[in-house]
């Protein structure tokens, strides 16, 4: 386990390393993820996840997500969701243009599966996107409003090292159903920590390629997982 934490972590440094000033400095994600179980079958996911241009600061976007989950079985999950982002398009925070607002509905289906000791889940989703934005540096009272369709496609890869330890790892392709088809790619490598049953934590490393630029982002993220079965069992 100690040789795949320092190969993981000298990857990250080494990355760290190469950053350039601009909208290439390293910046972070702090992201929380929740499946809260109201029924045997049935599930209600929670997500909030906070990202910034630099480590800490330089606001960049917001993004809010729930969602009903429908558990076909132990490795099958069909979702339908609503998501709202609000996005600062600027890495400089003095510049004067406008946010963007997203309102954001996703279906989405899961397939688990396992080989030896390597976890893998596939995850498909659909999302329409109905995007707001003010033009203030040409016209303040024009509002460049659009709806734009997206595919995504994400391989998870999770290996348990020890019953607290493990590691994780992604790659995940999203495809415009309109116009240029190619938007971007998120490759992503993280080492977990199981704190309880129901609560993990992740310290990980975001290669997010666009078809012209590349961001590298510090990720910590923080998964919840609660059962509220007995909350809405009908009293007897």
């Amino acid at each position: 386990m100690r040789k795949l934490v320092i190969v993981l972590f000298t990857i990250i440094s080494t990355v760290t390393m190469a950053q350039e000033n601009g909208e290439n400095e390293l910046g972070s994600w702090f992201m929380y993820f929740g499946t809260n179980k109201i029924a045997d079958k049935w599930s209600v996911h929670t997500e909030a996840q906070f990202r910034y241009y630099e480590t800490a600061s330089n606001y960049n976007q917001l993004l809010l997500r729930t969602g009903i989950n429908y558990h076909i079985n132990s490795d099958a999950i069909a979702t339908l969701g609503y998501g709202y982002i609000d996005t600062d398009p600027t890495f400089e925070s003095s510049l004067n243009a406008a946010n963007l607002s997203e309102h954001r509905i996703f279906e989405q289906f899961i397939l688990k599966n396992k080989v030896w000791e390597f976890l893998f889940e596939h995850r498909y989703r659909l999302e329409q996107r109905f995007i707001s934005q003010t033009d203030i540096l040409s016209d303040p009272e024009q509002d460049l409003d659009r709806t734009e369709h997206r595919a995504r496609y994400r391989l998870q890869v999770t290996l348990p090292l020890t019953d607290i330890f493990f590691l994780n790892f992604y790659d995940e392709i999203f495809i415009n159903l309109q116009n240029e088809a190619f938007g971007q790619n998120r490759l992503y490598a993280a080492l977990g920590i199981n704190v309880t049953e129901d609560l993990s934590v992740q310290f990980g490393y975001l290669k997010n390629h666009f078809s012209s630029t590349n961001y590298d982002r510090l990720q910590l993220g923080l998964v919840f997982n609660t059962d509220l079965r007995s909350a809405f069992k009908k009293k007897k």
